[in-house]
C-alpha cells in the first residue's frame, strides 16, 4: 500500500479522499491543513508522495514545493489547482512538480486519477527521471492547459500540441508533433519563421526586430509579447504570446513553452509599432515639466481659437498622417492654453496607445472622462484600453473595470453593437462563457434588427 500525505485547507476534500482510500485499501493517506503542519511532520515520517493542493494560505502549493526540493527531498510531489489555475504549472514543473489535477465535483473520478497518478509518480521515481520521462511530463503540463499552447524541444522539434491549439489552427497534433524546422509558425504567420518561443533567450531589440512589441519580461522566467501576423489565407490576425524555458530538476534547459491567443478583436484599431515604449513615456514627462504660459496670453489663445486650430493640427497628424509623436505635441500645446479640454486629452491617450504606451493612455484618457463623466466616446475609449491592459496581463482587475465602464456606455447608447460586443469580449477572456454569449448575442442581434448607433469621434468634424 502506497504513502500519501494529503495537504489541503478544505477539511471536507480531506476527509472524502481519506475515506476513499481506506475503502480502496490502495493508498495509506496522513492528512495536513497546511502546508507549514506538513513541513513539521515531514521530517519524522517519509511517504511515497505528496499531494498539495497550490491555492492555501501562508504557504502556497508551489513555495511548499520550493522548501521540499531546496532541502534535498526528492519525494513526487502532486500539484492540486482549481480551476483557473493552470498558469502555475509551468513554475510548478521547474520547480520540481510529477503531476497536476485540477478539482472537480466527482470525488471518486478524482480518487481514480491521483491513484493513477502516484503510482505512475513513484515509479518513475524508482526508475530515474530520463530526459524522455520529463518530455512526456512536459507534454502532459501542456495538454492541461486550457489556452492554446504547444512545447518544442532544444532542437526545435515539436514534442506537445494540445487540443485548444488544434483548434486554433486548425492542425492536428498528430500532424505537428515531432516535426522542426519552424513549422509551427506557418499556422499564424503563413510561412517558417521564428516565434516568440525561440527568442527566450534573446535581447529585447532581437525580439523587436521580429515585429513583436514586448509587454513582459522577467529575467530567467516568461516573456510577454503581441504581435501582427498573416493568416494562410492572407487574412490578418493579431496574436498575444507568452513564452518561456522549461529547467529539468539539475537546472538544464530542456524545453520552451508557449501560449497564445487570438487577440484581434481587441486590437483591431491599434497599429502595433516598433517605437520605444520608454520614448513615449520621457515625452510625456518633457511636456508635464513644461513650463505654463502667462496667464494673459492663454486668455487670448482662448478667445482667438488657438487651442482649437492646434486640436486640429493634432487630429490631422494622428488620423491622416500616422504621425503619433507630432500628434501628441499640438495636442500638448493645445492643453498649455486650455487644460479643460477633454477630447484633446482623448486623442491624446489614443495616440500613445497606438504607440504601444498603454498606461501613459490610460493616464490621459481618465483625465478626460474626468472632465466630462458623461460622454459615451470618453467612456468607451478609455473601457477599451482597460480592456487591452487586461488581455496583455491576463489581469481580471482591468478586465472588471473596462466592463463596468462599458456599461456606463450601454446604458445611454443601449443600440451601440460595438458596446455589447467588448463587453462579450472581457467576459470570455475571463473565463465566463454564457455571459459572454449572452453580450454576443446582444450584439449580433442589434446588427440583424439593423438599428445600429455607433458612436461617432468629435475628430471628424475636423476631418471633413
Amino acid at each position: 500500500m502506497l504513502s500519501v500525505l494529503l495537504i489541503d485547507d478544505e477539511p471536507a476534500l480531506l476527509e472524502v479522499l481519506k475515506l476513499f482510500s481506506e475503502r480502496s485499501r490502495e493508498m495509506s493517506v496522513h492528512t495536513a491543513q497546511s502546508a507549514t503542519e506538513a513541513l513539521k511532520i515531514l521530517p519524522e515520517k517519509t511517504f511515497d508522495a505528496i499531494i498539495v493542493d497550490y491555492d492555501m494560505p501562508e504557504l502556497n502549493g508551489i513555495e511548499f514545493l520550493k522548501i521540499l526540493r531546496s532541502e534535498g527531498d526528492t519525494t513526487p510531489v502532486i500539484i492540486f489547482t482549481g480551476v483557473g489555475h493552470e498558469h502555475t504549472a509551468i513554475e510548478a514543473i521547474n520547480n520540481g512538480a510529477n503531476f497536476f489535477l485540477q478539482k472537480g465535483e466527482d470525488p471518486q473520478m478524482q480518487f481514480r486519477e491521483l491513484v493513477s497518478m502516484v503510482k505512475t509518480a513513484v515509479e518513475r521515481t524508482y526508475i530515474g527521471r530520463n530526459l524522455g520521462t520529463t518530455k512526456r511530463i512536459l507534454h502532459d503540463l501542456i495538454n492541461f492547459s486550457s489556452d492554446p499552447s504547444f512545447a518544442i524541444d532544444r532542437e526545435g522539434m515539436v514534442v506537445a500540441w494540445n487540443p485548444p491549439m488544434e483548434q486554433l489552427t486548425d492542425v492536428k497534433a498528430s500532424d505537428i508533433i515531432g516535426k522542426g524546422d519552424y513549422i509551427y509558425a506557418e499556422p499564424f504567420f503563413g510561412t517558417r519563421r521564428k516565434m516568440l518561443i525561440n527568442l527566450i533567450f534573446e535581447s529585447d531589440d532581437a525580439i523587436k526586430q521580429q515585429k513583436y512589441m514586448i509587454v513582459s519580461r522577467v529575467p530567467k522566467g516568461p516573456i510577454i509579447a503581441v504581435t501582427k501576423a498573416t493568416k494562410k489565407d492572407g487574412s490578418d490576425w493579431t496574436i498575444w504570446t507568452k513564452a518561456m524555458p522549461v529547467y529539468d530538476g539539475q537546472g538544464n534547459f530542456i524545453a520552451a513553452a508557449g501560449m497564445l491567443r487570438d487577440v484581434t478583436a481587441t486590437f483591431k484599431d491599434v497599429i502595433i509599432r516598433d517605437e520605444s515604449q520608454d520614448a513615449a513615456a520621457n515625452l510625456a514627462a518633457e511636456v508635464a515639466s513644461k513650463k505654463s504660459s502667462k496667464p494673459a496670453g492663454k486668455m487670448f489663445d482662448k478667445i482667438l481659437g488657438k487651442a482649437t486650430a492646434l486640436y486640429k493640427e493634432g487630429v490631422v497628424l494622428y488620423i491622416r498622417e500616422k504621425k503619433y509623436s507630432e500628434a501628441i505635441a499640438a495636442f500638448d500645446k493645445a492643453l498649455e492654453i486650455d487644460e479643460k479640454l477633454p477630447h484633446v486629452w482623448n486623442d491624446r491617450g489614443l495616440c500613445f496607445r497606438d504607440m504601444g504606451d498603454n498606461i501613459s493612455a490610460l493616464k490621459s484618457l481618465l483625465r478626460a472622462v474626468e472632465l466630462a463623466p458623461e460622454d459615451p466616446e470618453l467612456l468607451f475609449n478609455l473601457a477599451e484600453t482597460l480592456e487591452m491592459i487586461g488581455v496583455l496581463y491576463m489581469s481580471n482587475k482591468y478586465l472588471e473595470s473596462a466592463i463596468q465602464t462599458f456599461k456606463m456606455v450601454a446604458n445611454q447608447m443601449p443600440n451601440n453593437a460595438s458596446v455589447w460586443n467588448h463587453i462579450g469580449i472581457c467576459y470570455k477572456e475571463m473565463g465566463h462563457p454564457e455571459e459572454a454569449k449572452f453580450n454576443f448575442d446582444r450584439a449580433r442581434d442589434i446588427h440583424l434588427w439593423k438599428k445600429d448607433t455607433p458612436i461617432v469621434p468629435k475628430r471628424d468634424e475636423f476631418l471633413k
